[in-house]
């Protein structure tokens, strides 16, 4: 796709007359010089890989450091009844952790933007689509506005962890989520722009700091933060509440917090938790 910002998409979709979904997918039928047809199968494939990568969750597994596995399962039995958030937001949690753990288990997964942010975008579209009985078209649809979304944060800013920190993989996710959650409830390509500035500032200076290195702590968990920030942001952004900094504005910014950041805040797993006693005993006992 070749969008670098989110007043490029906006102001195409207007002059082309067409849903903000739409013009993405022709942006990336130029950019890449394929059909309709076969952008939709692309993006409706990852779709379905993100629906098997949610069922085929293995509530046994575990990763080789033994840091993380079976989080999910216990959210999937939670208690409706004992529930502070109740049983929709009990799902979001539990896809989240889910996904994040069949990735640190070398599960297939769909890297969204990242495979240590892969969780967010199922933990919130899975669930909200066995609610509501929705269409797959409409969650591929939804994914194409996400992708454009993604798009224009890594040409002016970036997804990794070891450039900007976790808010540019956490942060990331989450503001195209909600950008796609908007855009399933009909709201206006401007919601959605509003709605992934809201959710990409909400986590801005968010720091990567895995500790021994590996993509499990605190990486998983922070897929249930990026769900639950991109439900809210949405809900806000639909509601008629505005970010009071554009949606390009808040990405650059992003950039900035980023490139500030010291190299020990960046995916080296050299500080933040990683430089906790019990992230560094941790680290040691992988290691001996």
């Amino acid at each position: 796709m070749a969008f670098t910002s989110v007043t490029g998409i906006l102001k195409t979709a207007s002059m082309q007359g067409l849903p903000l979904w739409e013009a993405i997918l022709e942006d990336d039928c130029k950019d890449r010089g394929v059909n309709r047809e076969a952008s939709f199968r692309q993006m409706a494939a990852l779709w379905d890989a993100m629906k098997s990568a949610s069922s085929r969750y293995s509530p046994e597994a575990h990763s080789a450091s033994g840091l993380v596995g079976g989080d999910g399962a216990k959210m999937r039995t939670f208690g409706a009844e004992t529930s502070i958030g109740g049983s929709f937001l009990d799902r979001i949690i539990a896809e989240a952790l889910s996904m994040g753990e069949s990735n640190a288990c070398m599960k297939r997964i769909v890297a969204a933007p990242t495979a240590g942010s892969c969780g967010v975008l199922p933990a919130v579209l899975i669930p909200l689509a066995e609610r509501g009985g929705l269409q797959d078209e409409t969650i591929v649809q939804s994914l194409f506005v996400a992708a454009g979304f993604g798009q224009v944060i890594a040409a002016r800013a970036s997804i990794s962890g070891a450039e900007g920190g976790c808010q540019a993989e956490i942060g990331s996710a989450s503001a195209m989520a909600a950008a796609a959650l908007v855009s399933i409830k009909n709201g206006t390509p401007e919601m959605s722009a509003d709605a992934c500035a809201m959710a990409l500032m909400n986590l801005m200076g968010l720091v990567c700091d895995p500790v021994a290195g590996l993509v499990e702590i605190p990486c998983v968990k922070r897929n249930v933060v990026g769900a639950v920030n991109a439900v809210s942001c949405a809900d806000m952004a639909l509601a008629g509440i505005t970010s009071r900094i554009p949606a390009d504005e808040v990405i650059d910014a992003m950039r900035s917090v980023g490139e500030a950041m010291p190299c020990s805040l960046r995916e080296t797993g050299e500080g933040g938790l990683a430089a906790t006693p019990t992230g560094m005993a941790a680290a040691g006992k992988l290691k001996g």
